[in-house]
């Protein structure tokens, strides 16, 4: 199973309004596994960020300006997701702005080059309703350190949110069980039978037990003034009953 976690930074929060993504960062998560192959890519949005959006990234004007465009990195970043599971929190933002920059360029939605696209927020929302689910509050209710963290960035968030989209759903494999497949009905060389009761040992009540046992059941005797239920399951059926 290959999984790409992604994440983008972006000009602003609408790309309605002509806002622009400005970096992109994807990480590859194979059999549960985070490979190390990722993608990062600065962009040039060809416009400024809004000073909100640049106090969260830090990605300047300046330092975008030499940055490719994302109709040249297209094919690149179509290439990296093609088949895979994206996931992403809050995948809903990231999918919109994916949207307009492919359909900028001439592509389809993004879902169109994926297998299925997953939010983690509401997959954590999920596990955890009524909490905080931000990443940084995922990071601390899971111990992993983000102390390396001052501003977001695409591909350190996507790094992040990939140890936390493990440990949250590291139960999912927890039954799991690995057999040798090569043999038939994949038994790892077993041969396994027709199971047999009458093999199992019956172990019969001690004359002590048998005591505690009646004591018992002359205390609910007593306590429903009459014979408890439990006297007629003691008392044999006679026939034709």
């Amino acid at each position: 199973m290959r999984q790409i976690i992604f994440d983008t930074e972006t000009t602003g929060l609408d790309p309605a309004q002509g806002h622009r993504i400005v970096e992109i960062g994807c990480v590859e998560i194979v059999n549960r596994t985070v490979t190390g192959n990722h993608l990062h890519i600065y962009l040039n949005p060809d416009r400024d960020s809004d000073p909100e959006a640049l106090a969260v990234h830090g990605l300047t004007t300046e330092f975008l300006a030499d940055k490719p465009r994302f109709s040249e990195v297209t094919g690149q970043f179509l290439e990296f997701i093609q088949g895979a599971e994206l996931i992403a929190h809050n995948a809903a933002f990231d999918v919109k702005f994916f949207n307009a920059e492919l359909a900028r360029a001439g592509h389809q939605g993004i879902g169109e080059y994926c297998a299925q696209i997953t939010d983690s927020l509401l997959h954590a929302r999920t596990l955890y309703p009524g909490k905080r689910n931000s990443l940084d509050a995922l990071c601390d209710r899971h111990g992993i350190s983000n102390a390396h963290r001052t501003l977001h960035g695409a591909l350190l968030d996507s790094q992040l949110l990939a140890e936390v989209w493990l440990a949250m759903t590291r139960g999912q494999d927890a039954l799991l069980i690995d057999v040798d497949d090569a043999s038939p009905g994949g038994s790892g060389g077993m041969a396994l039978g027709a199971f047999d009761g009458s093999v199992l040992p019956v172990l019969g009540a001690t004359a002590e037990e048998l005591a505690e046992h009646e004591e018992y059941l002359a205390s609910l005797d007593k306590a429903v003034d009459g014979a408890c239920v439990w006297r007629a399951l003691d008392t044999p059926a006679t026939a034709g009953a």
